[in-house]
């Protein structure tokens, strides 16, 4: 009888190992990735019309999605092109939007402890806002995240970014209107659905809301004083640092 339930005990612990590996899977982080990949097609498809209207050619406009692959920036580098705008303002400005991955990567650093600089640092190549959503949704309860799911959920991201910019860049030559179908909408939309879809799963909707109600506050009182991408970024981090000290104190 011992033995029985020894064996039955060690088929249990097979099948959750087995779980456990195909939930962390490569192909799994494909399949989780897939909920953002509307909204990164219609982002994507924007930022390639947008790119063409502005004088961009097809090539160009493929690099700048493989190589910044930053929606908001590549918005503002096709607006700051179009303007004939300066390259070094054109840097210029393009880091100080993308400076919120500083803030993604360091949340989502401690869940791959266990991996190596190297390994740390092509995982963070590819973080996007939507892929951080998507991995911090992952990681309620958990004290790591898996390697190969972030690589799958990354390279689904990246690759449907590139194929949604070059197919706007390629039909942008009859759209010269994208906010006439809500294409601009597009990326506020998706992070609402991350955002919700986080709250939901964390179960603890009043302090959330706190910290949202605290977040917009600060980002219009900053906005003062502020350049819009640096009063998000300081609105992030002190409303960050208020629901980490209200998690604790509660």
């Amino acid at each position: 009888m011992e033995s029985r339930i020894k064996t039955v005990s060690e088929k249990v612990q097979v099948n959750k190992q087995d779980f456990t590996v195909r939930e962390d899977s490569f192909y799994q982080g494909v399949k989780d990735c897939i909920p953002t990949l509307l909204g990164y097609l219609s982002i994507g498809f924007a930022a390639g019309v947008v790119g063409k209207t502005s004088g961009l050619s097809l090539l160009e406009i493929t690099l700048m999605s493989t190589m910044i692959y930053a929606g908001s920036a590549q918005f503002i580098m096709a607006g700051m092109i179009a303007s004939h705008g300066s390259v070094t303002a054109i840097i210029l400005t393009v880091f100080i939007v993308n400076l919120r991955h500083l803030l993604l990567s360091a949340a989502v650093s401690p869940y791959f402890r266990h991996l190596t600089s190297l390994k740390t640092m092509l995982i963070g190549t590819l973080l996007t806002d939507e892929t951080f959503g998507v991995a911090m949704n992952k990681a309620m309860n958990r004290t790591s995240l898996d390697e190969k799911w972030m690589h799958g959920l990354n390279v689904t991201a990246y690759l449907n970014w590139i194929i949604a910019t070059i197919a706007g860049a390629f039909f942008g030559q009859w759209i010269t209107e994208p906010e006439k179908f809500g294409l601009d909408f597009a990326l506020t939309g998706m992070f609402i659905g991350l955002l919700v879809l986080q709250m939901v799963s964390r179960k603890k909707i009043l302090k959330d809301l706190m910290v949202a109600v605290c977040a917009v506050g600060l980002v219009i009182g900053s906005s003062y004083f502020l350049t819009g991408s640096m009063a998000v970024i300081a609105a992030t981090v002190i409303a960050a640092t208020l629901g980490m000290a209200v998690e604790k104190w509660r």
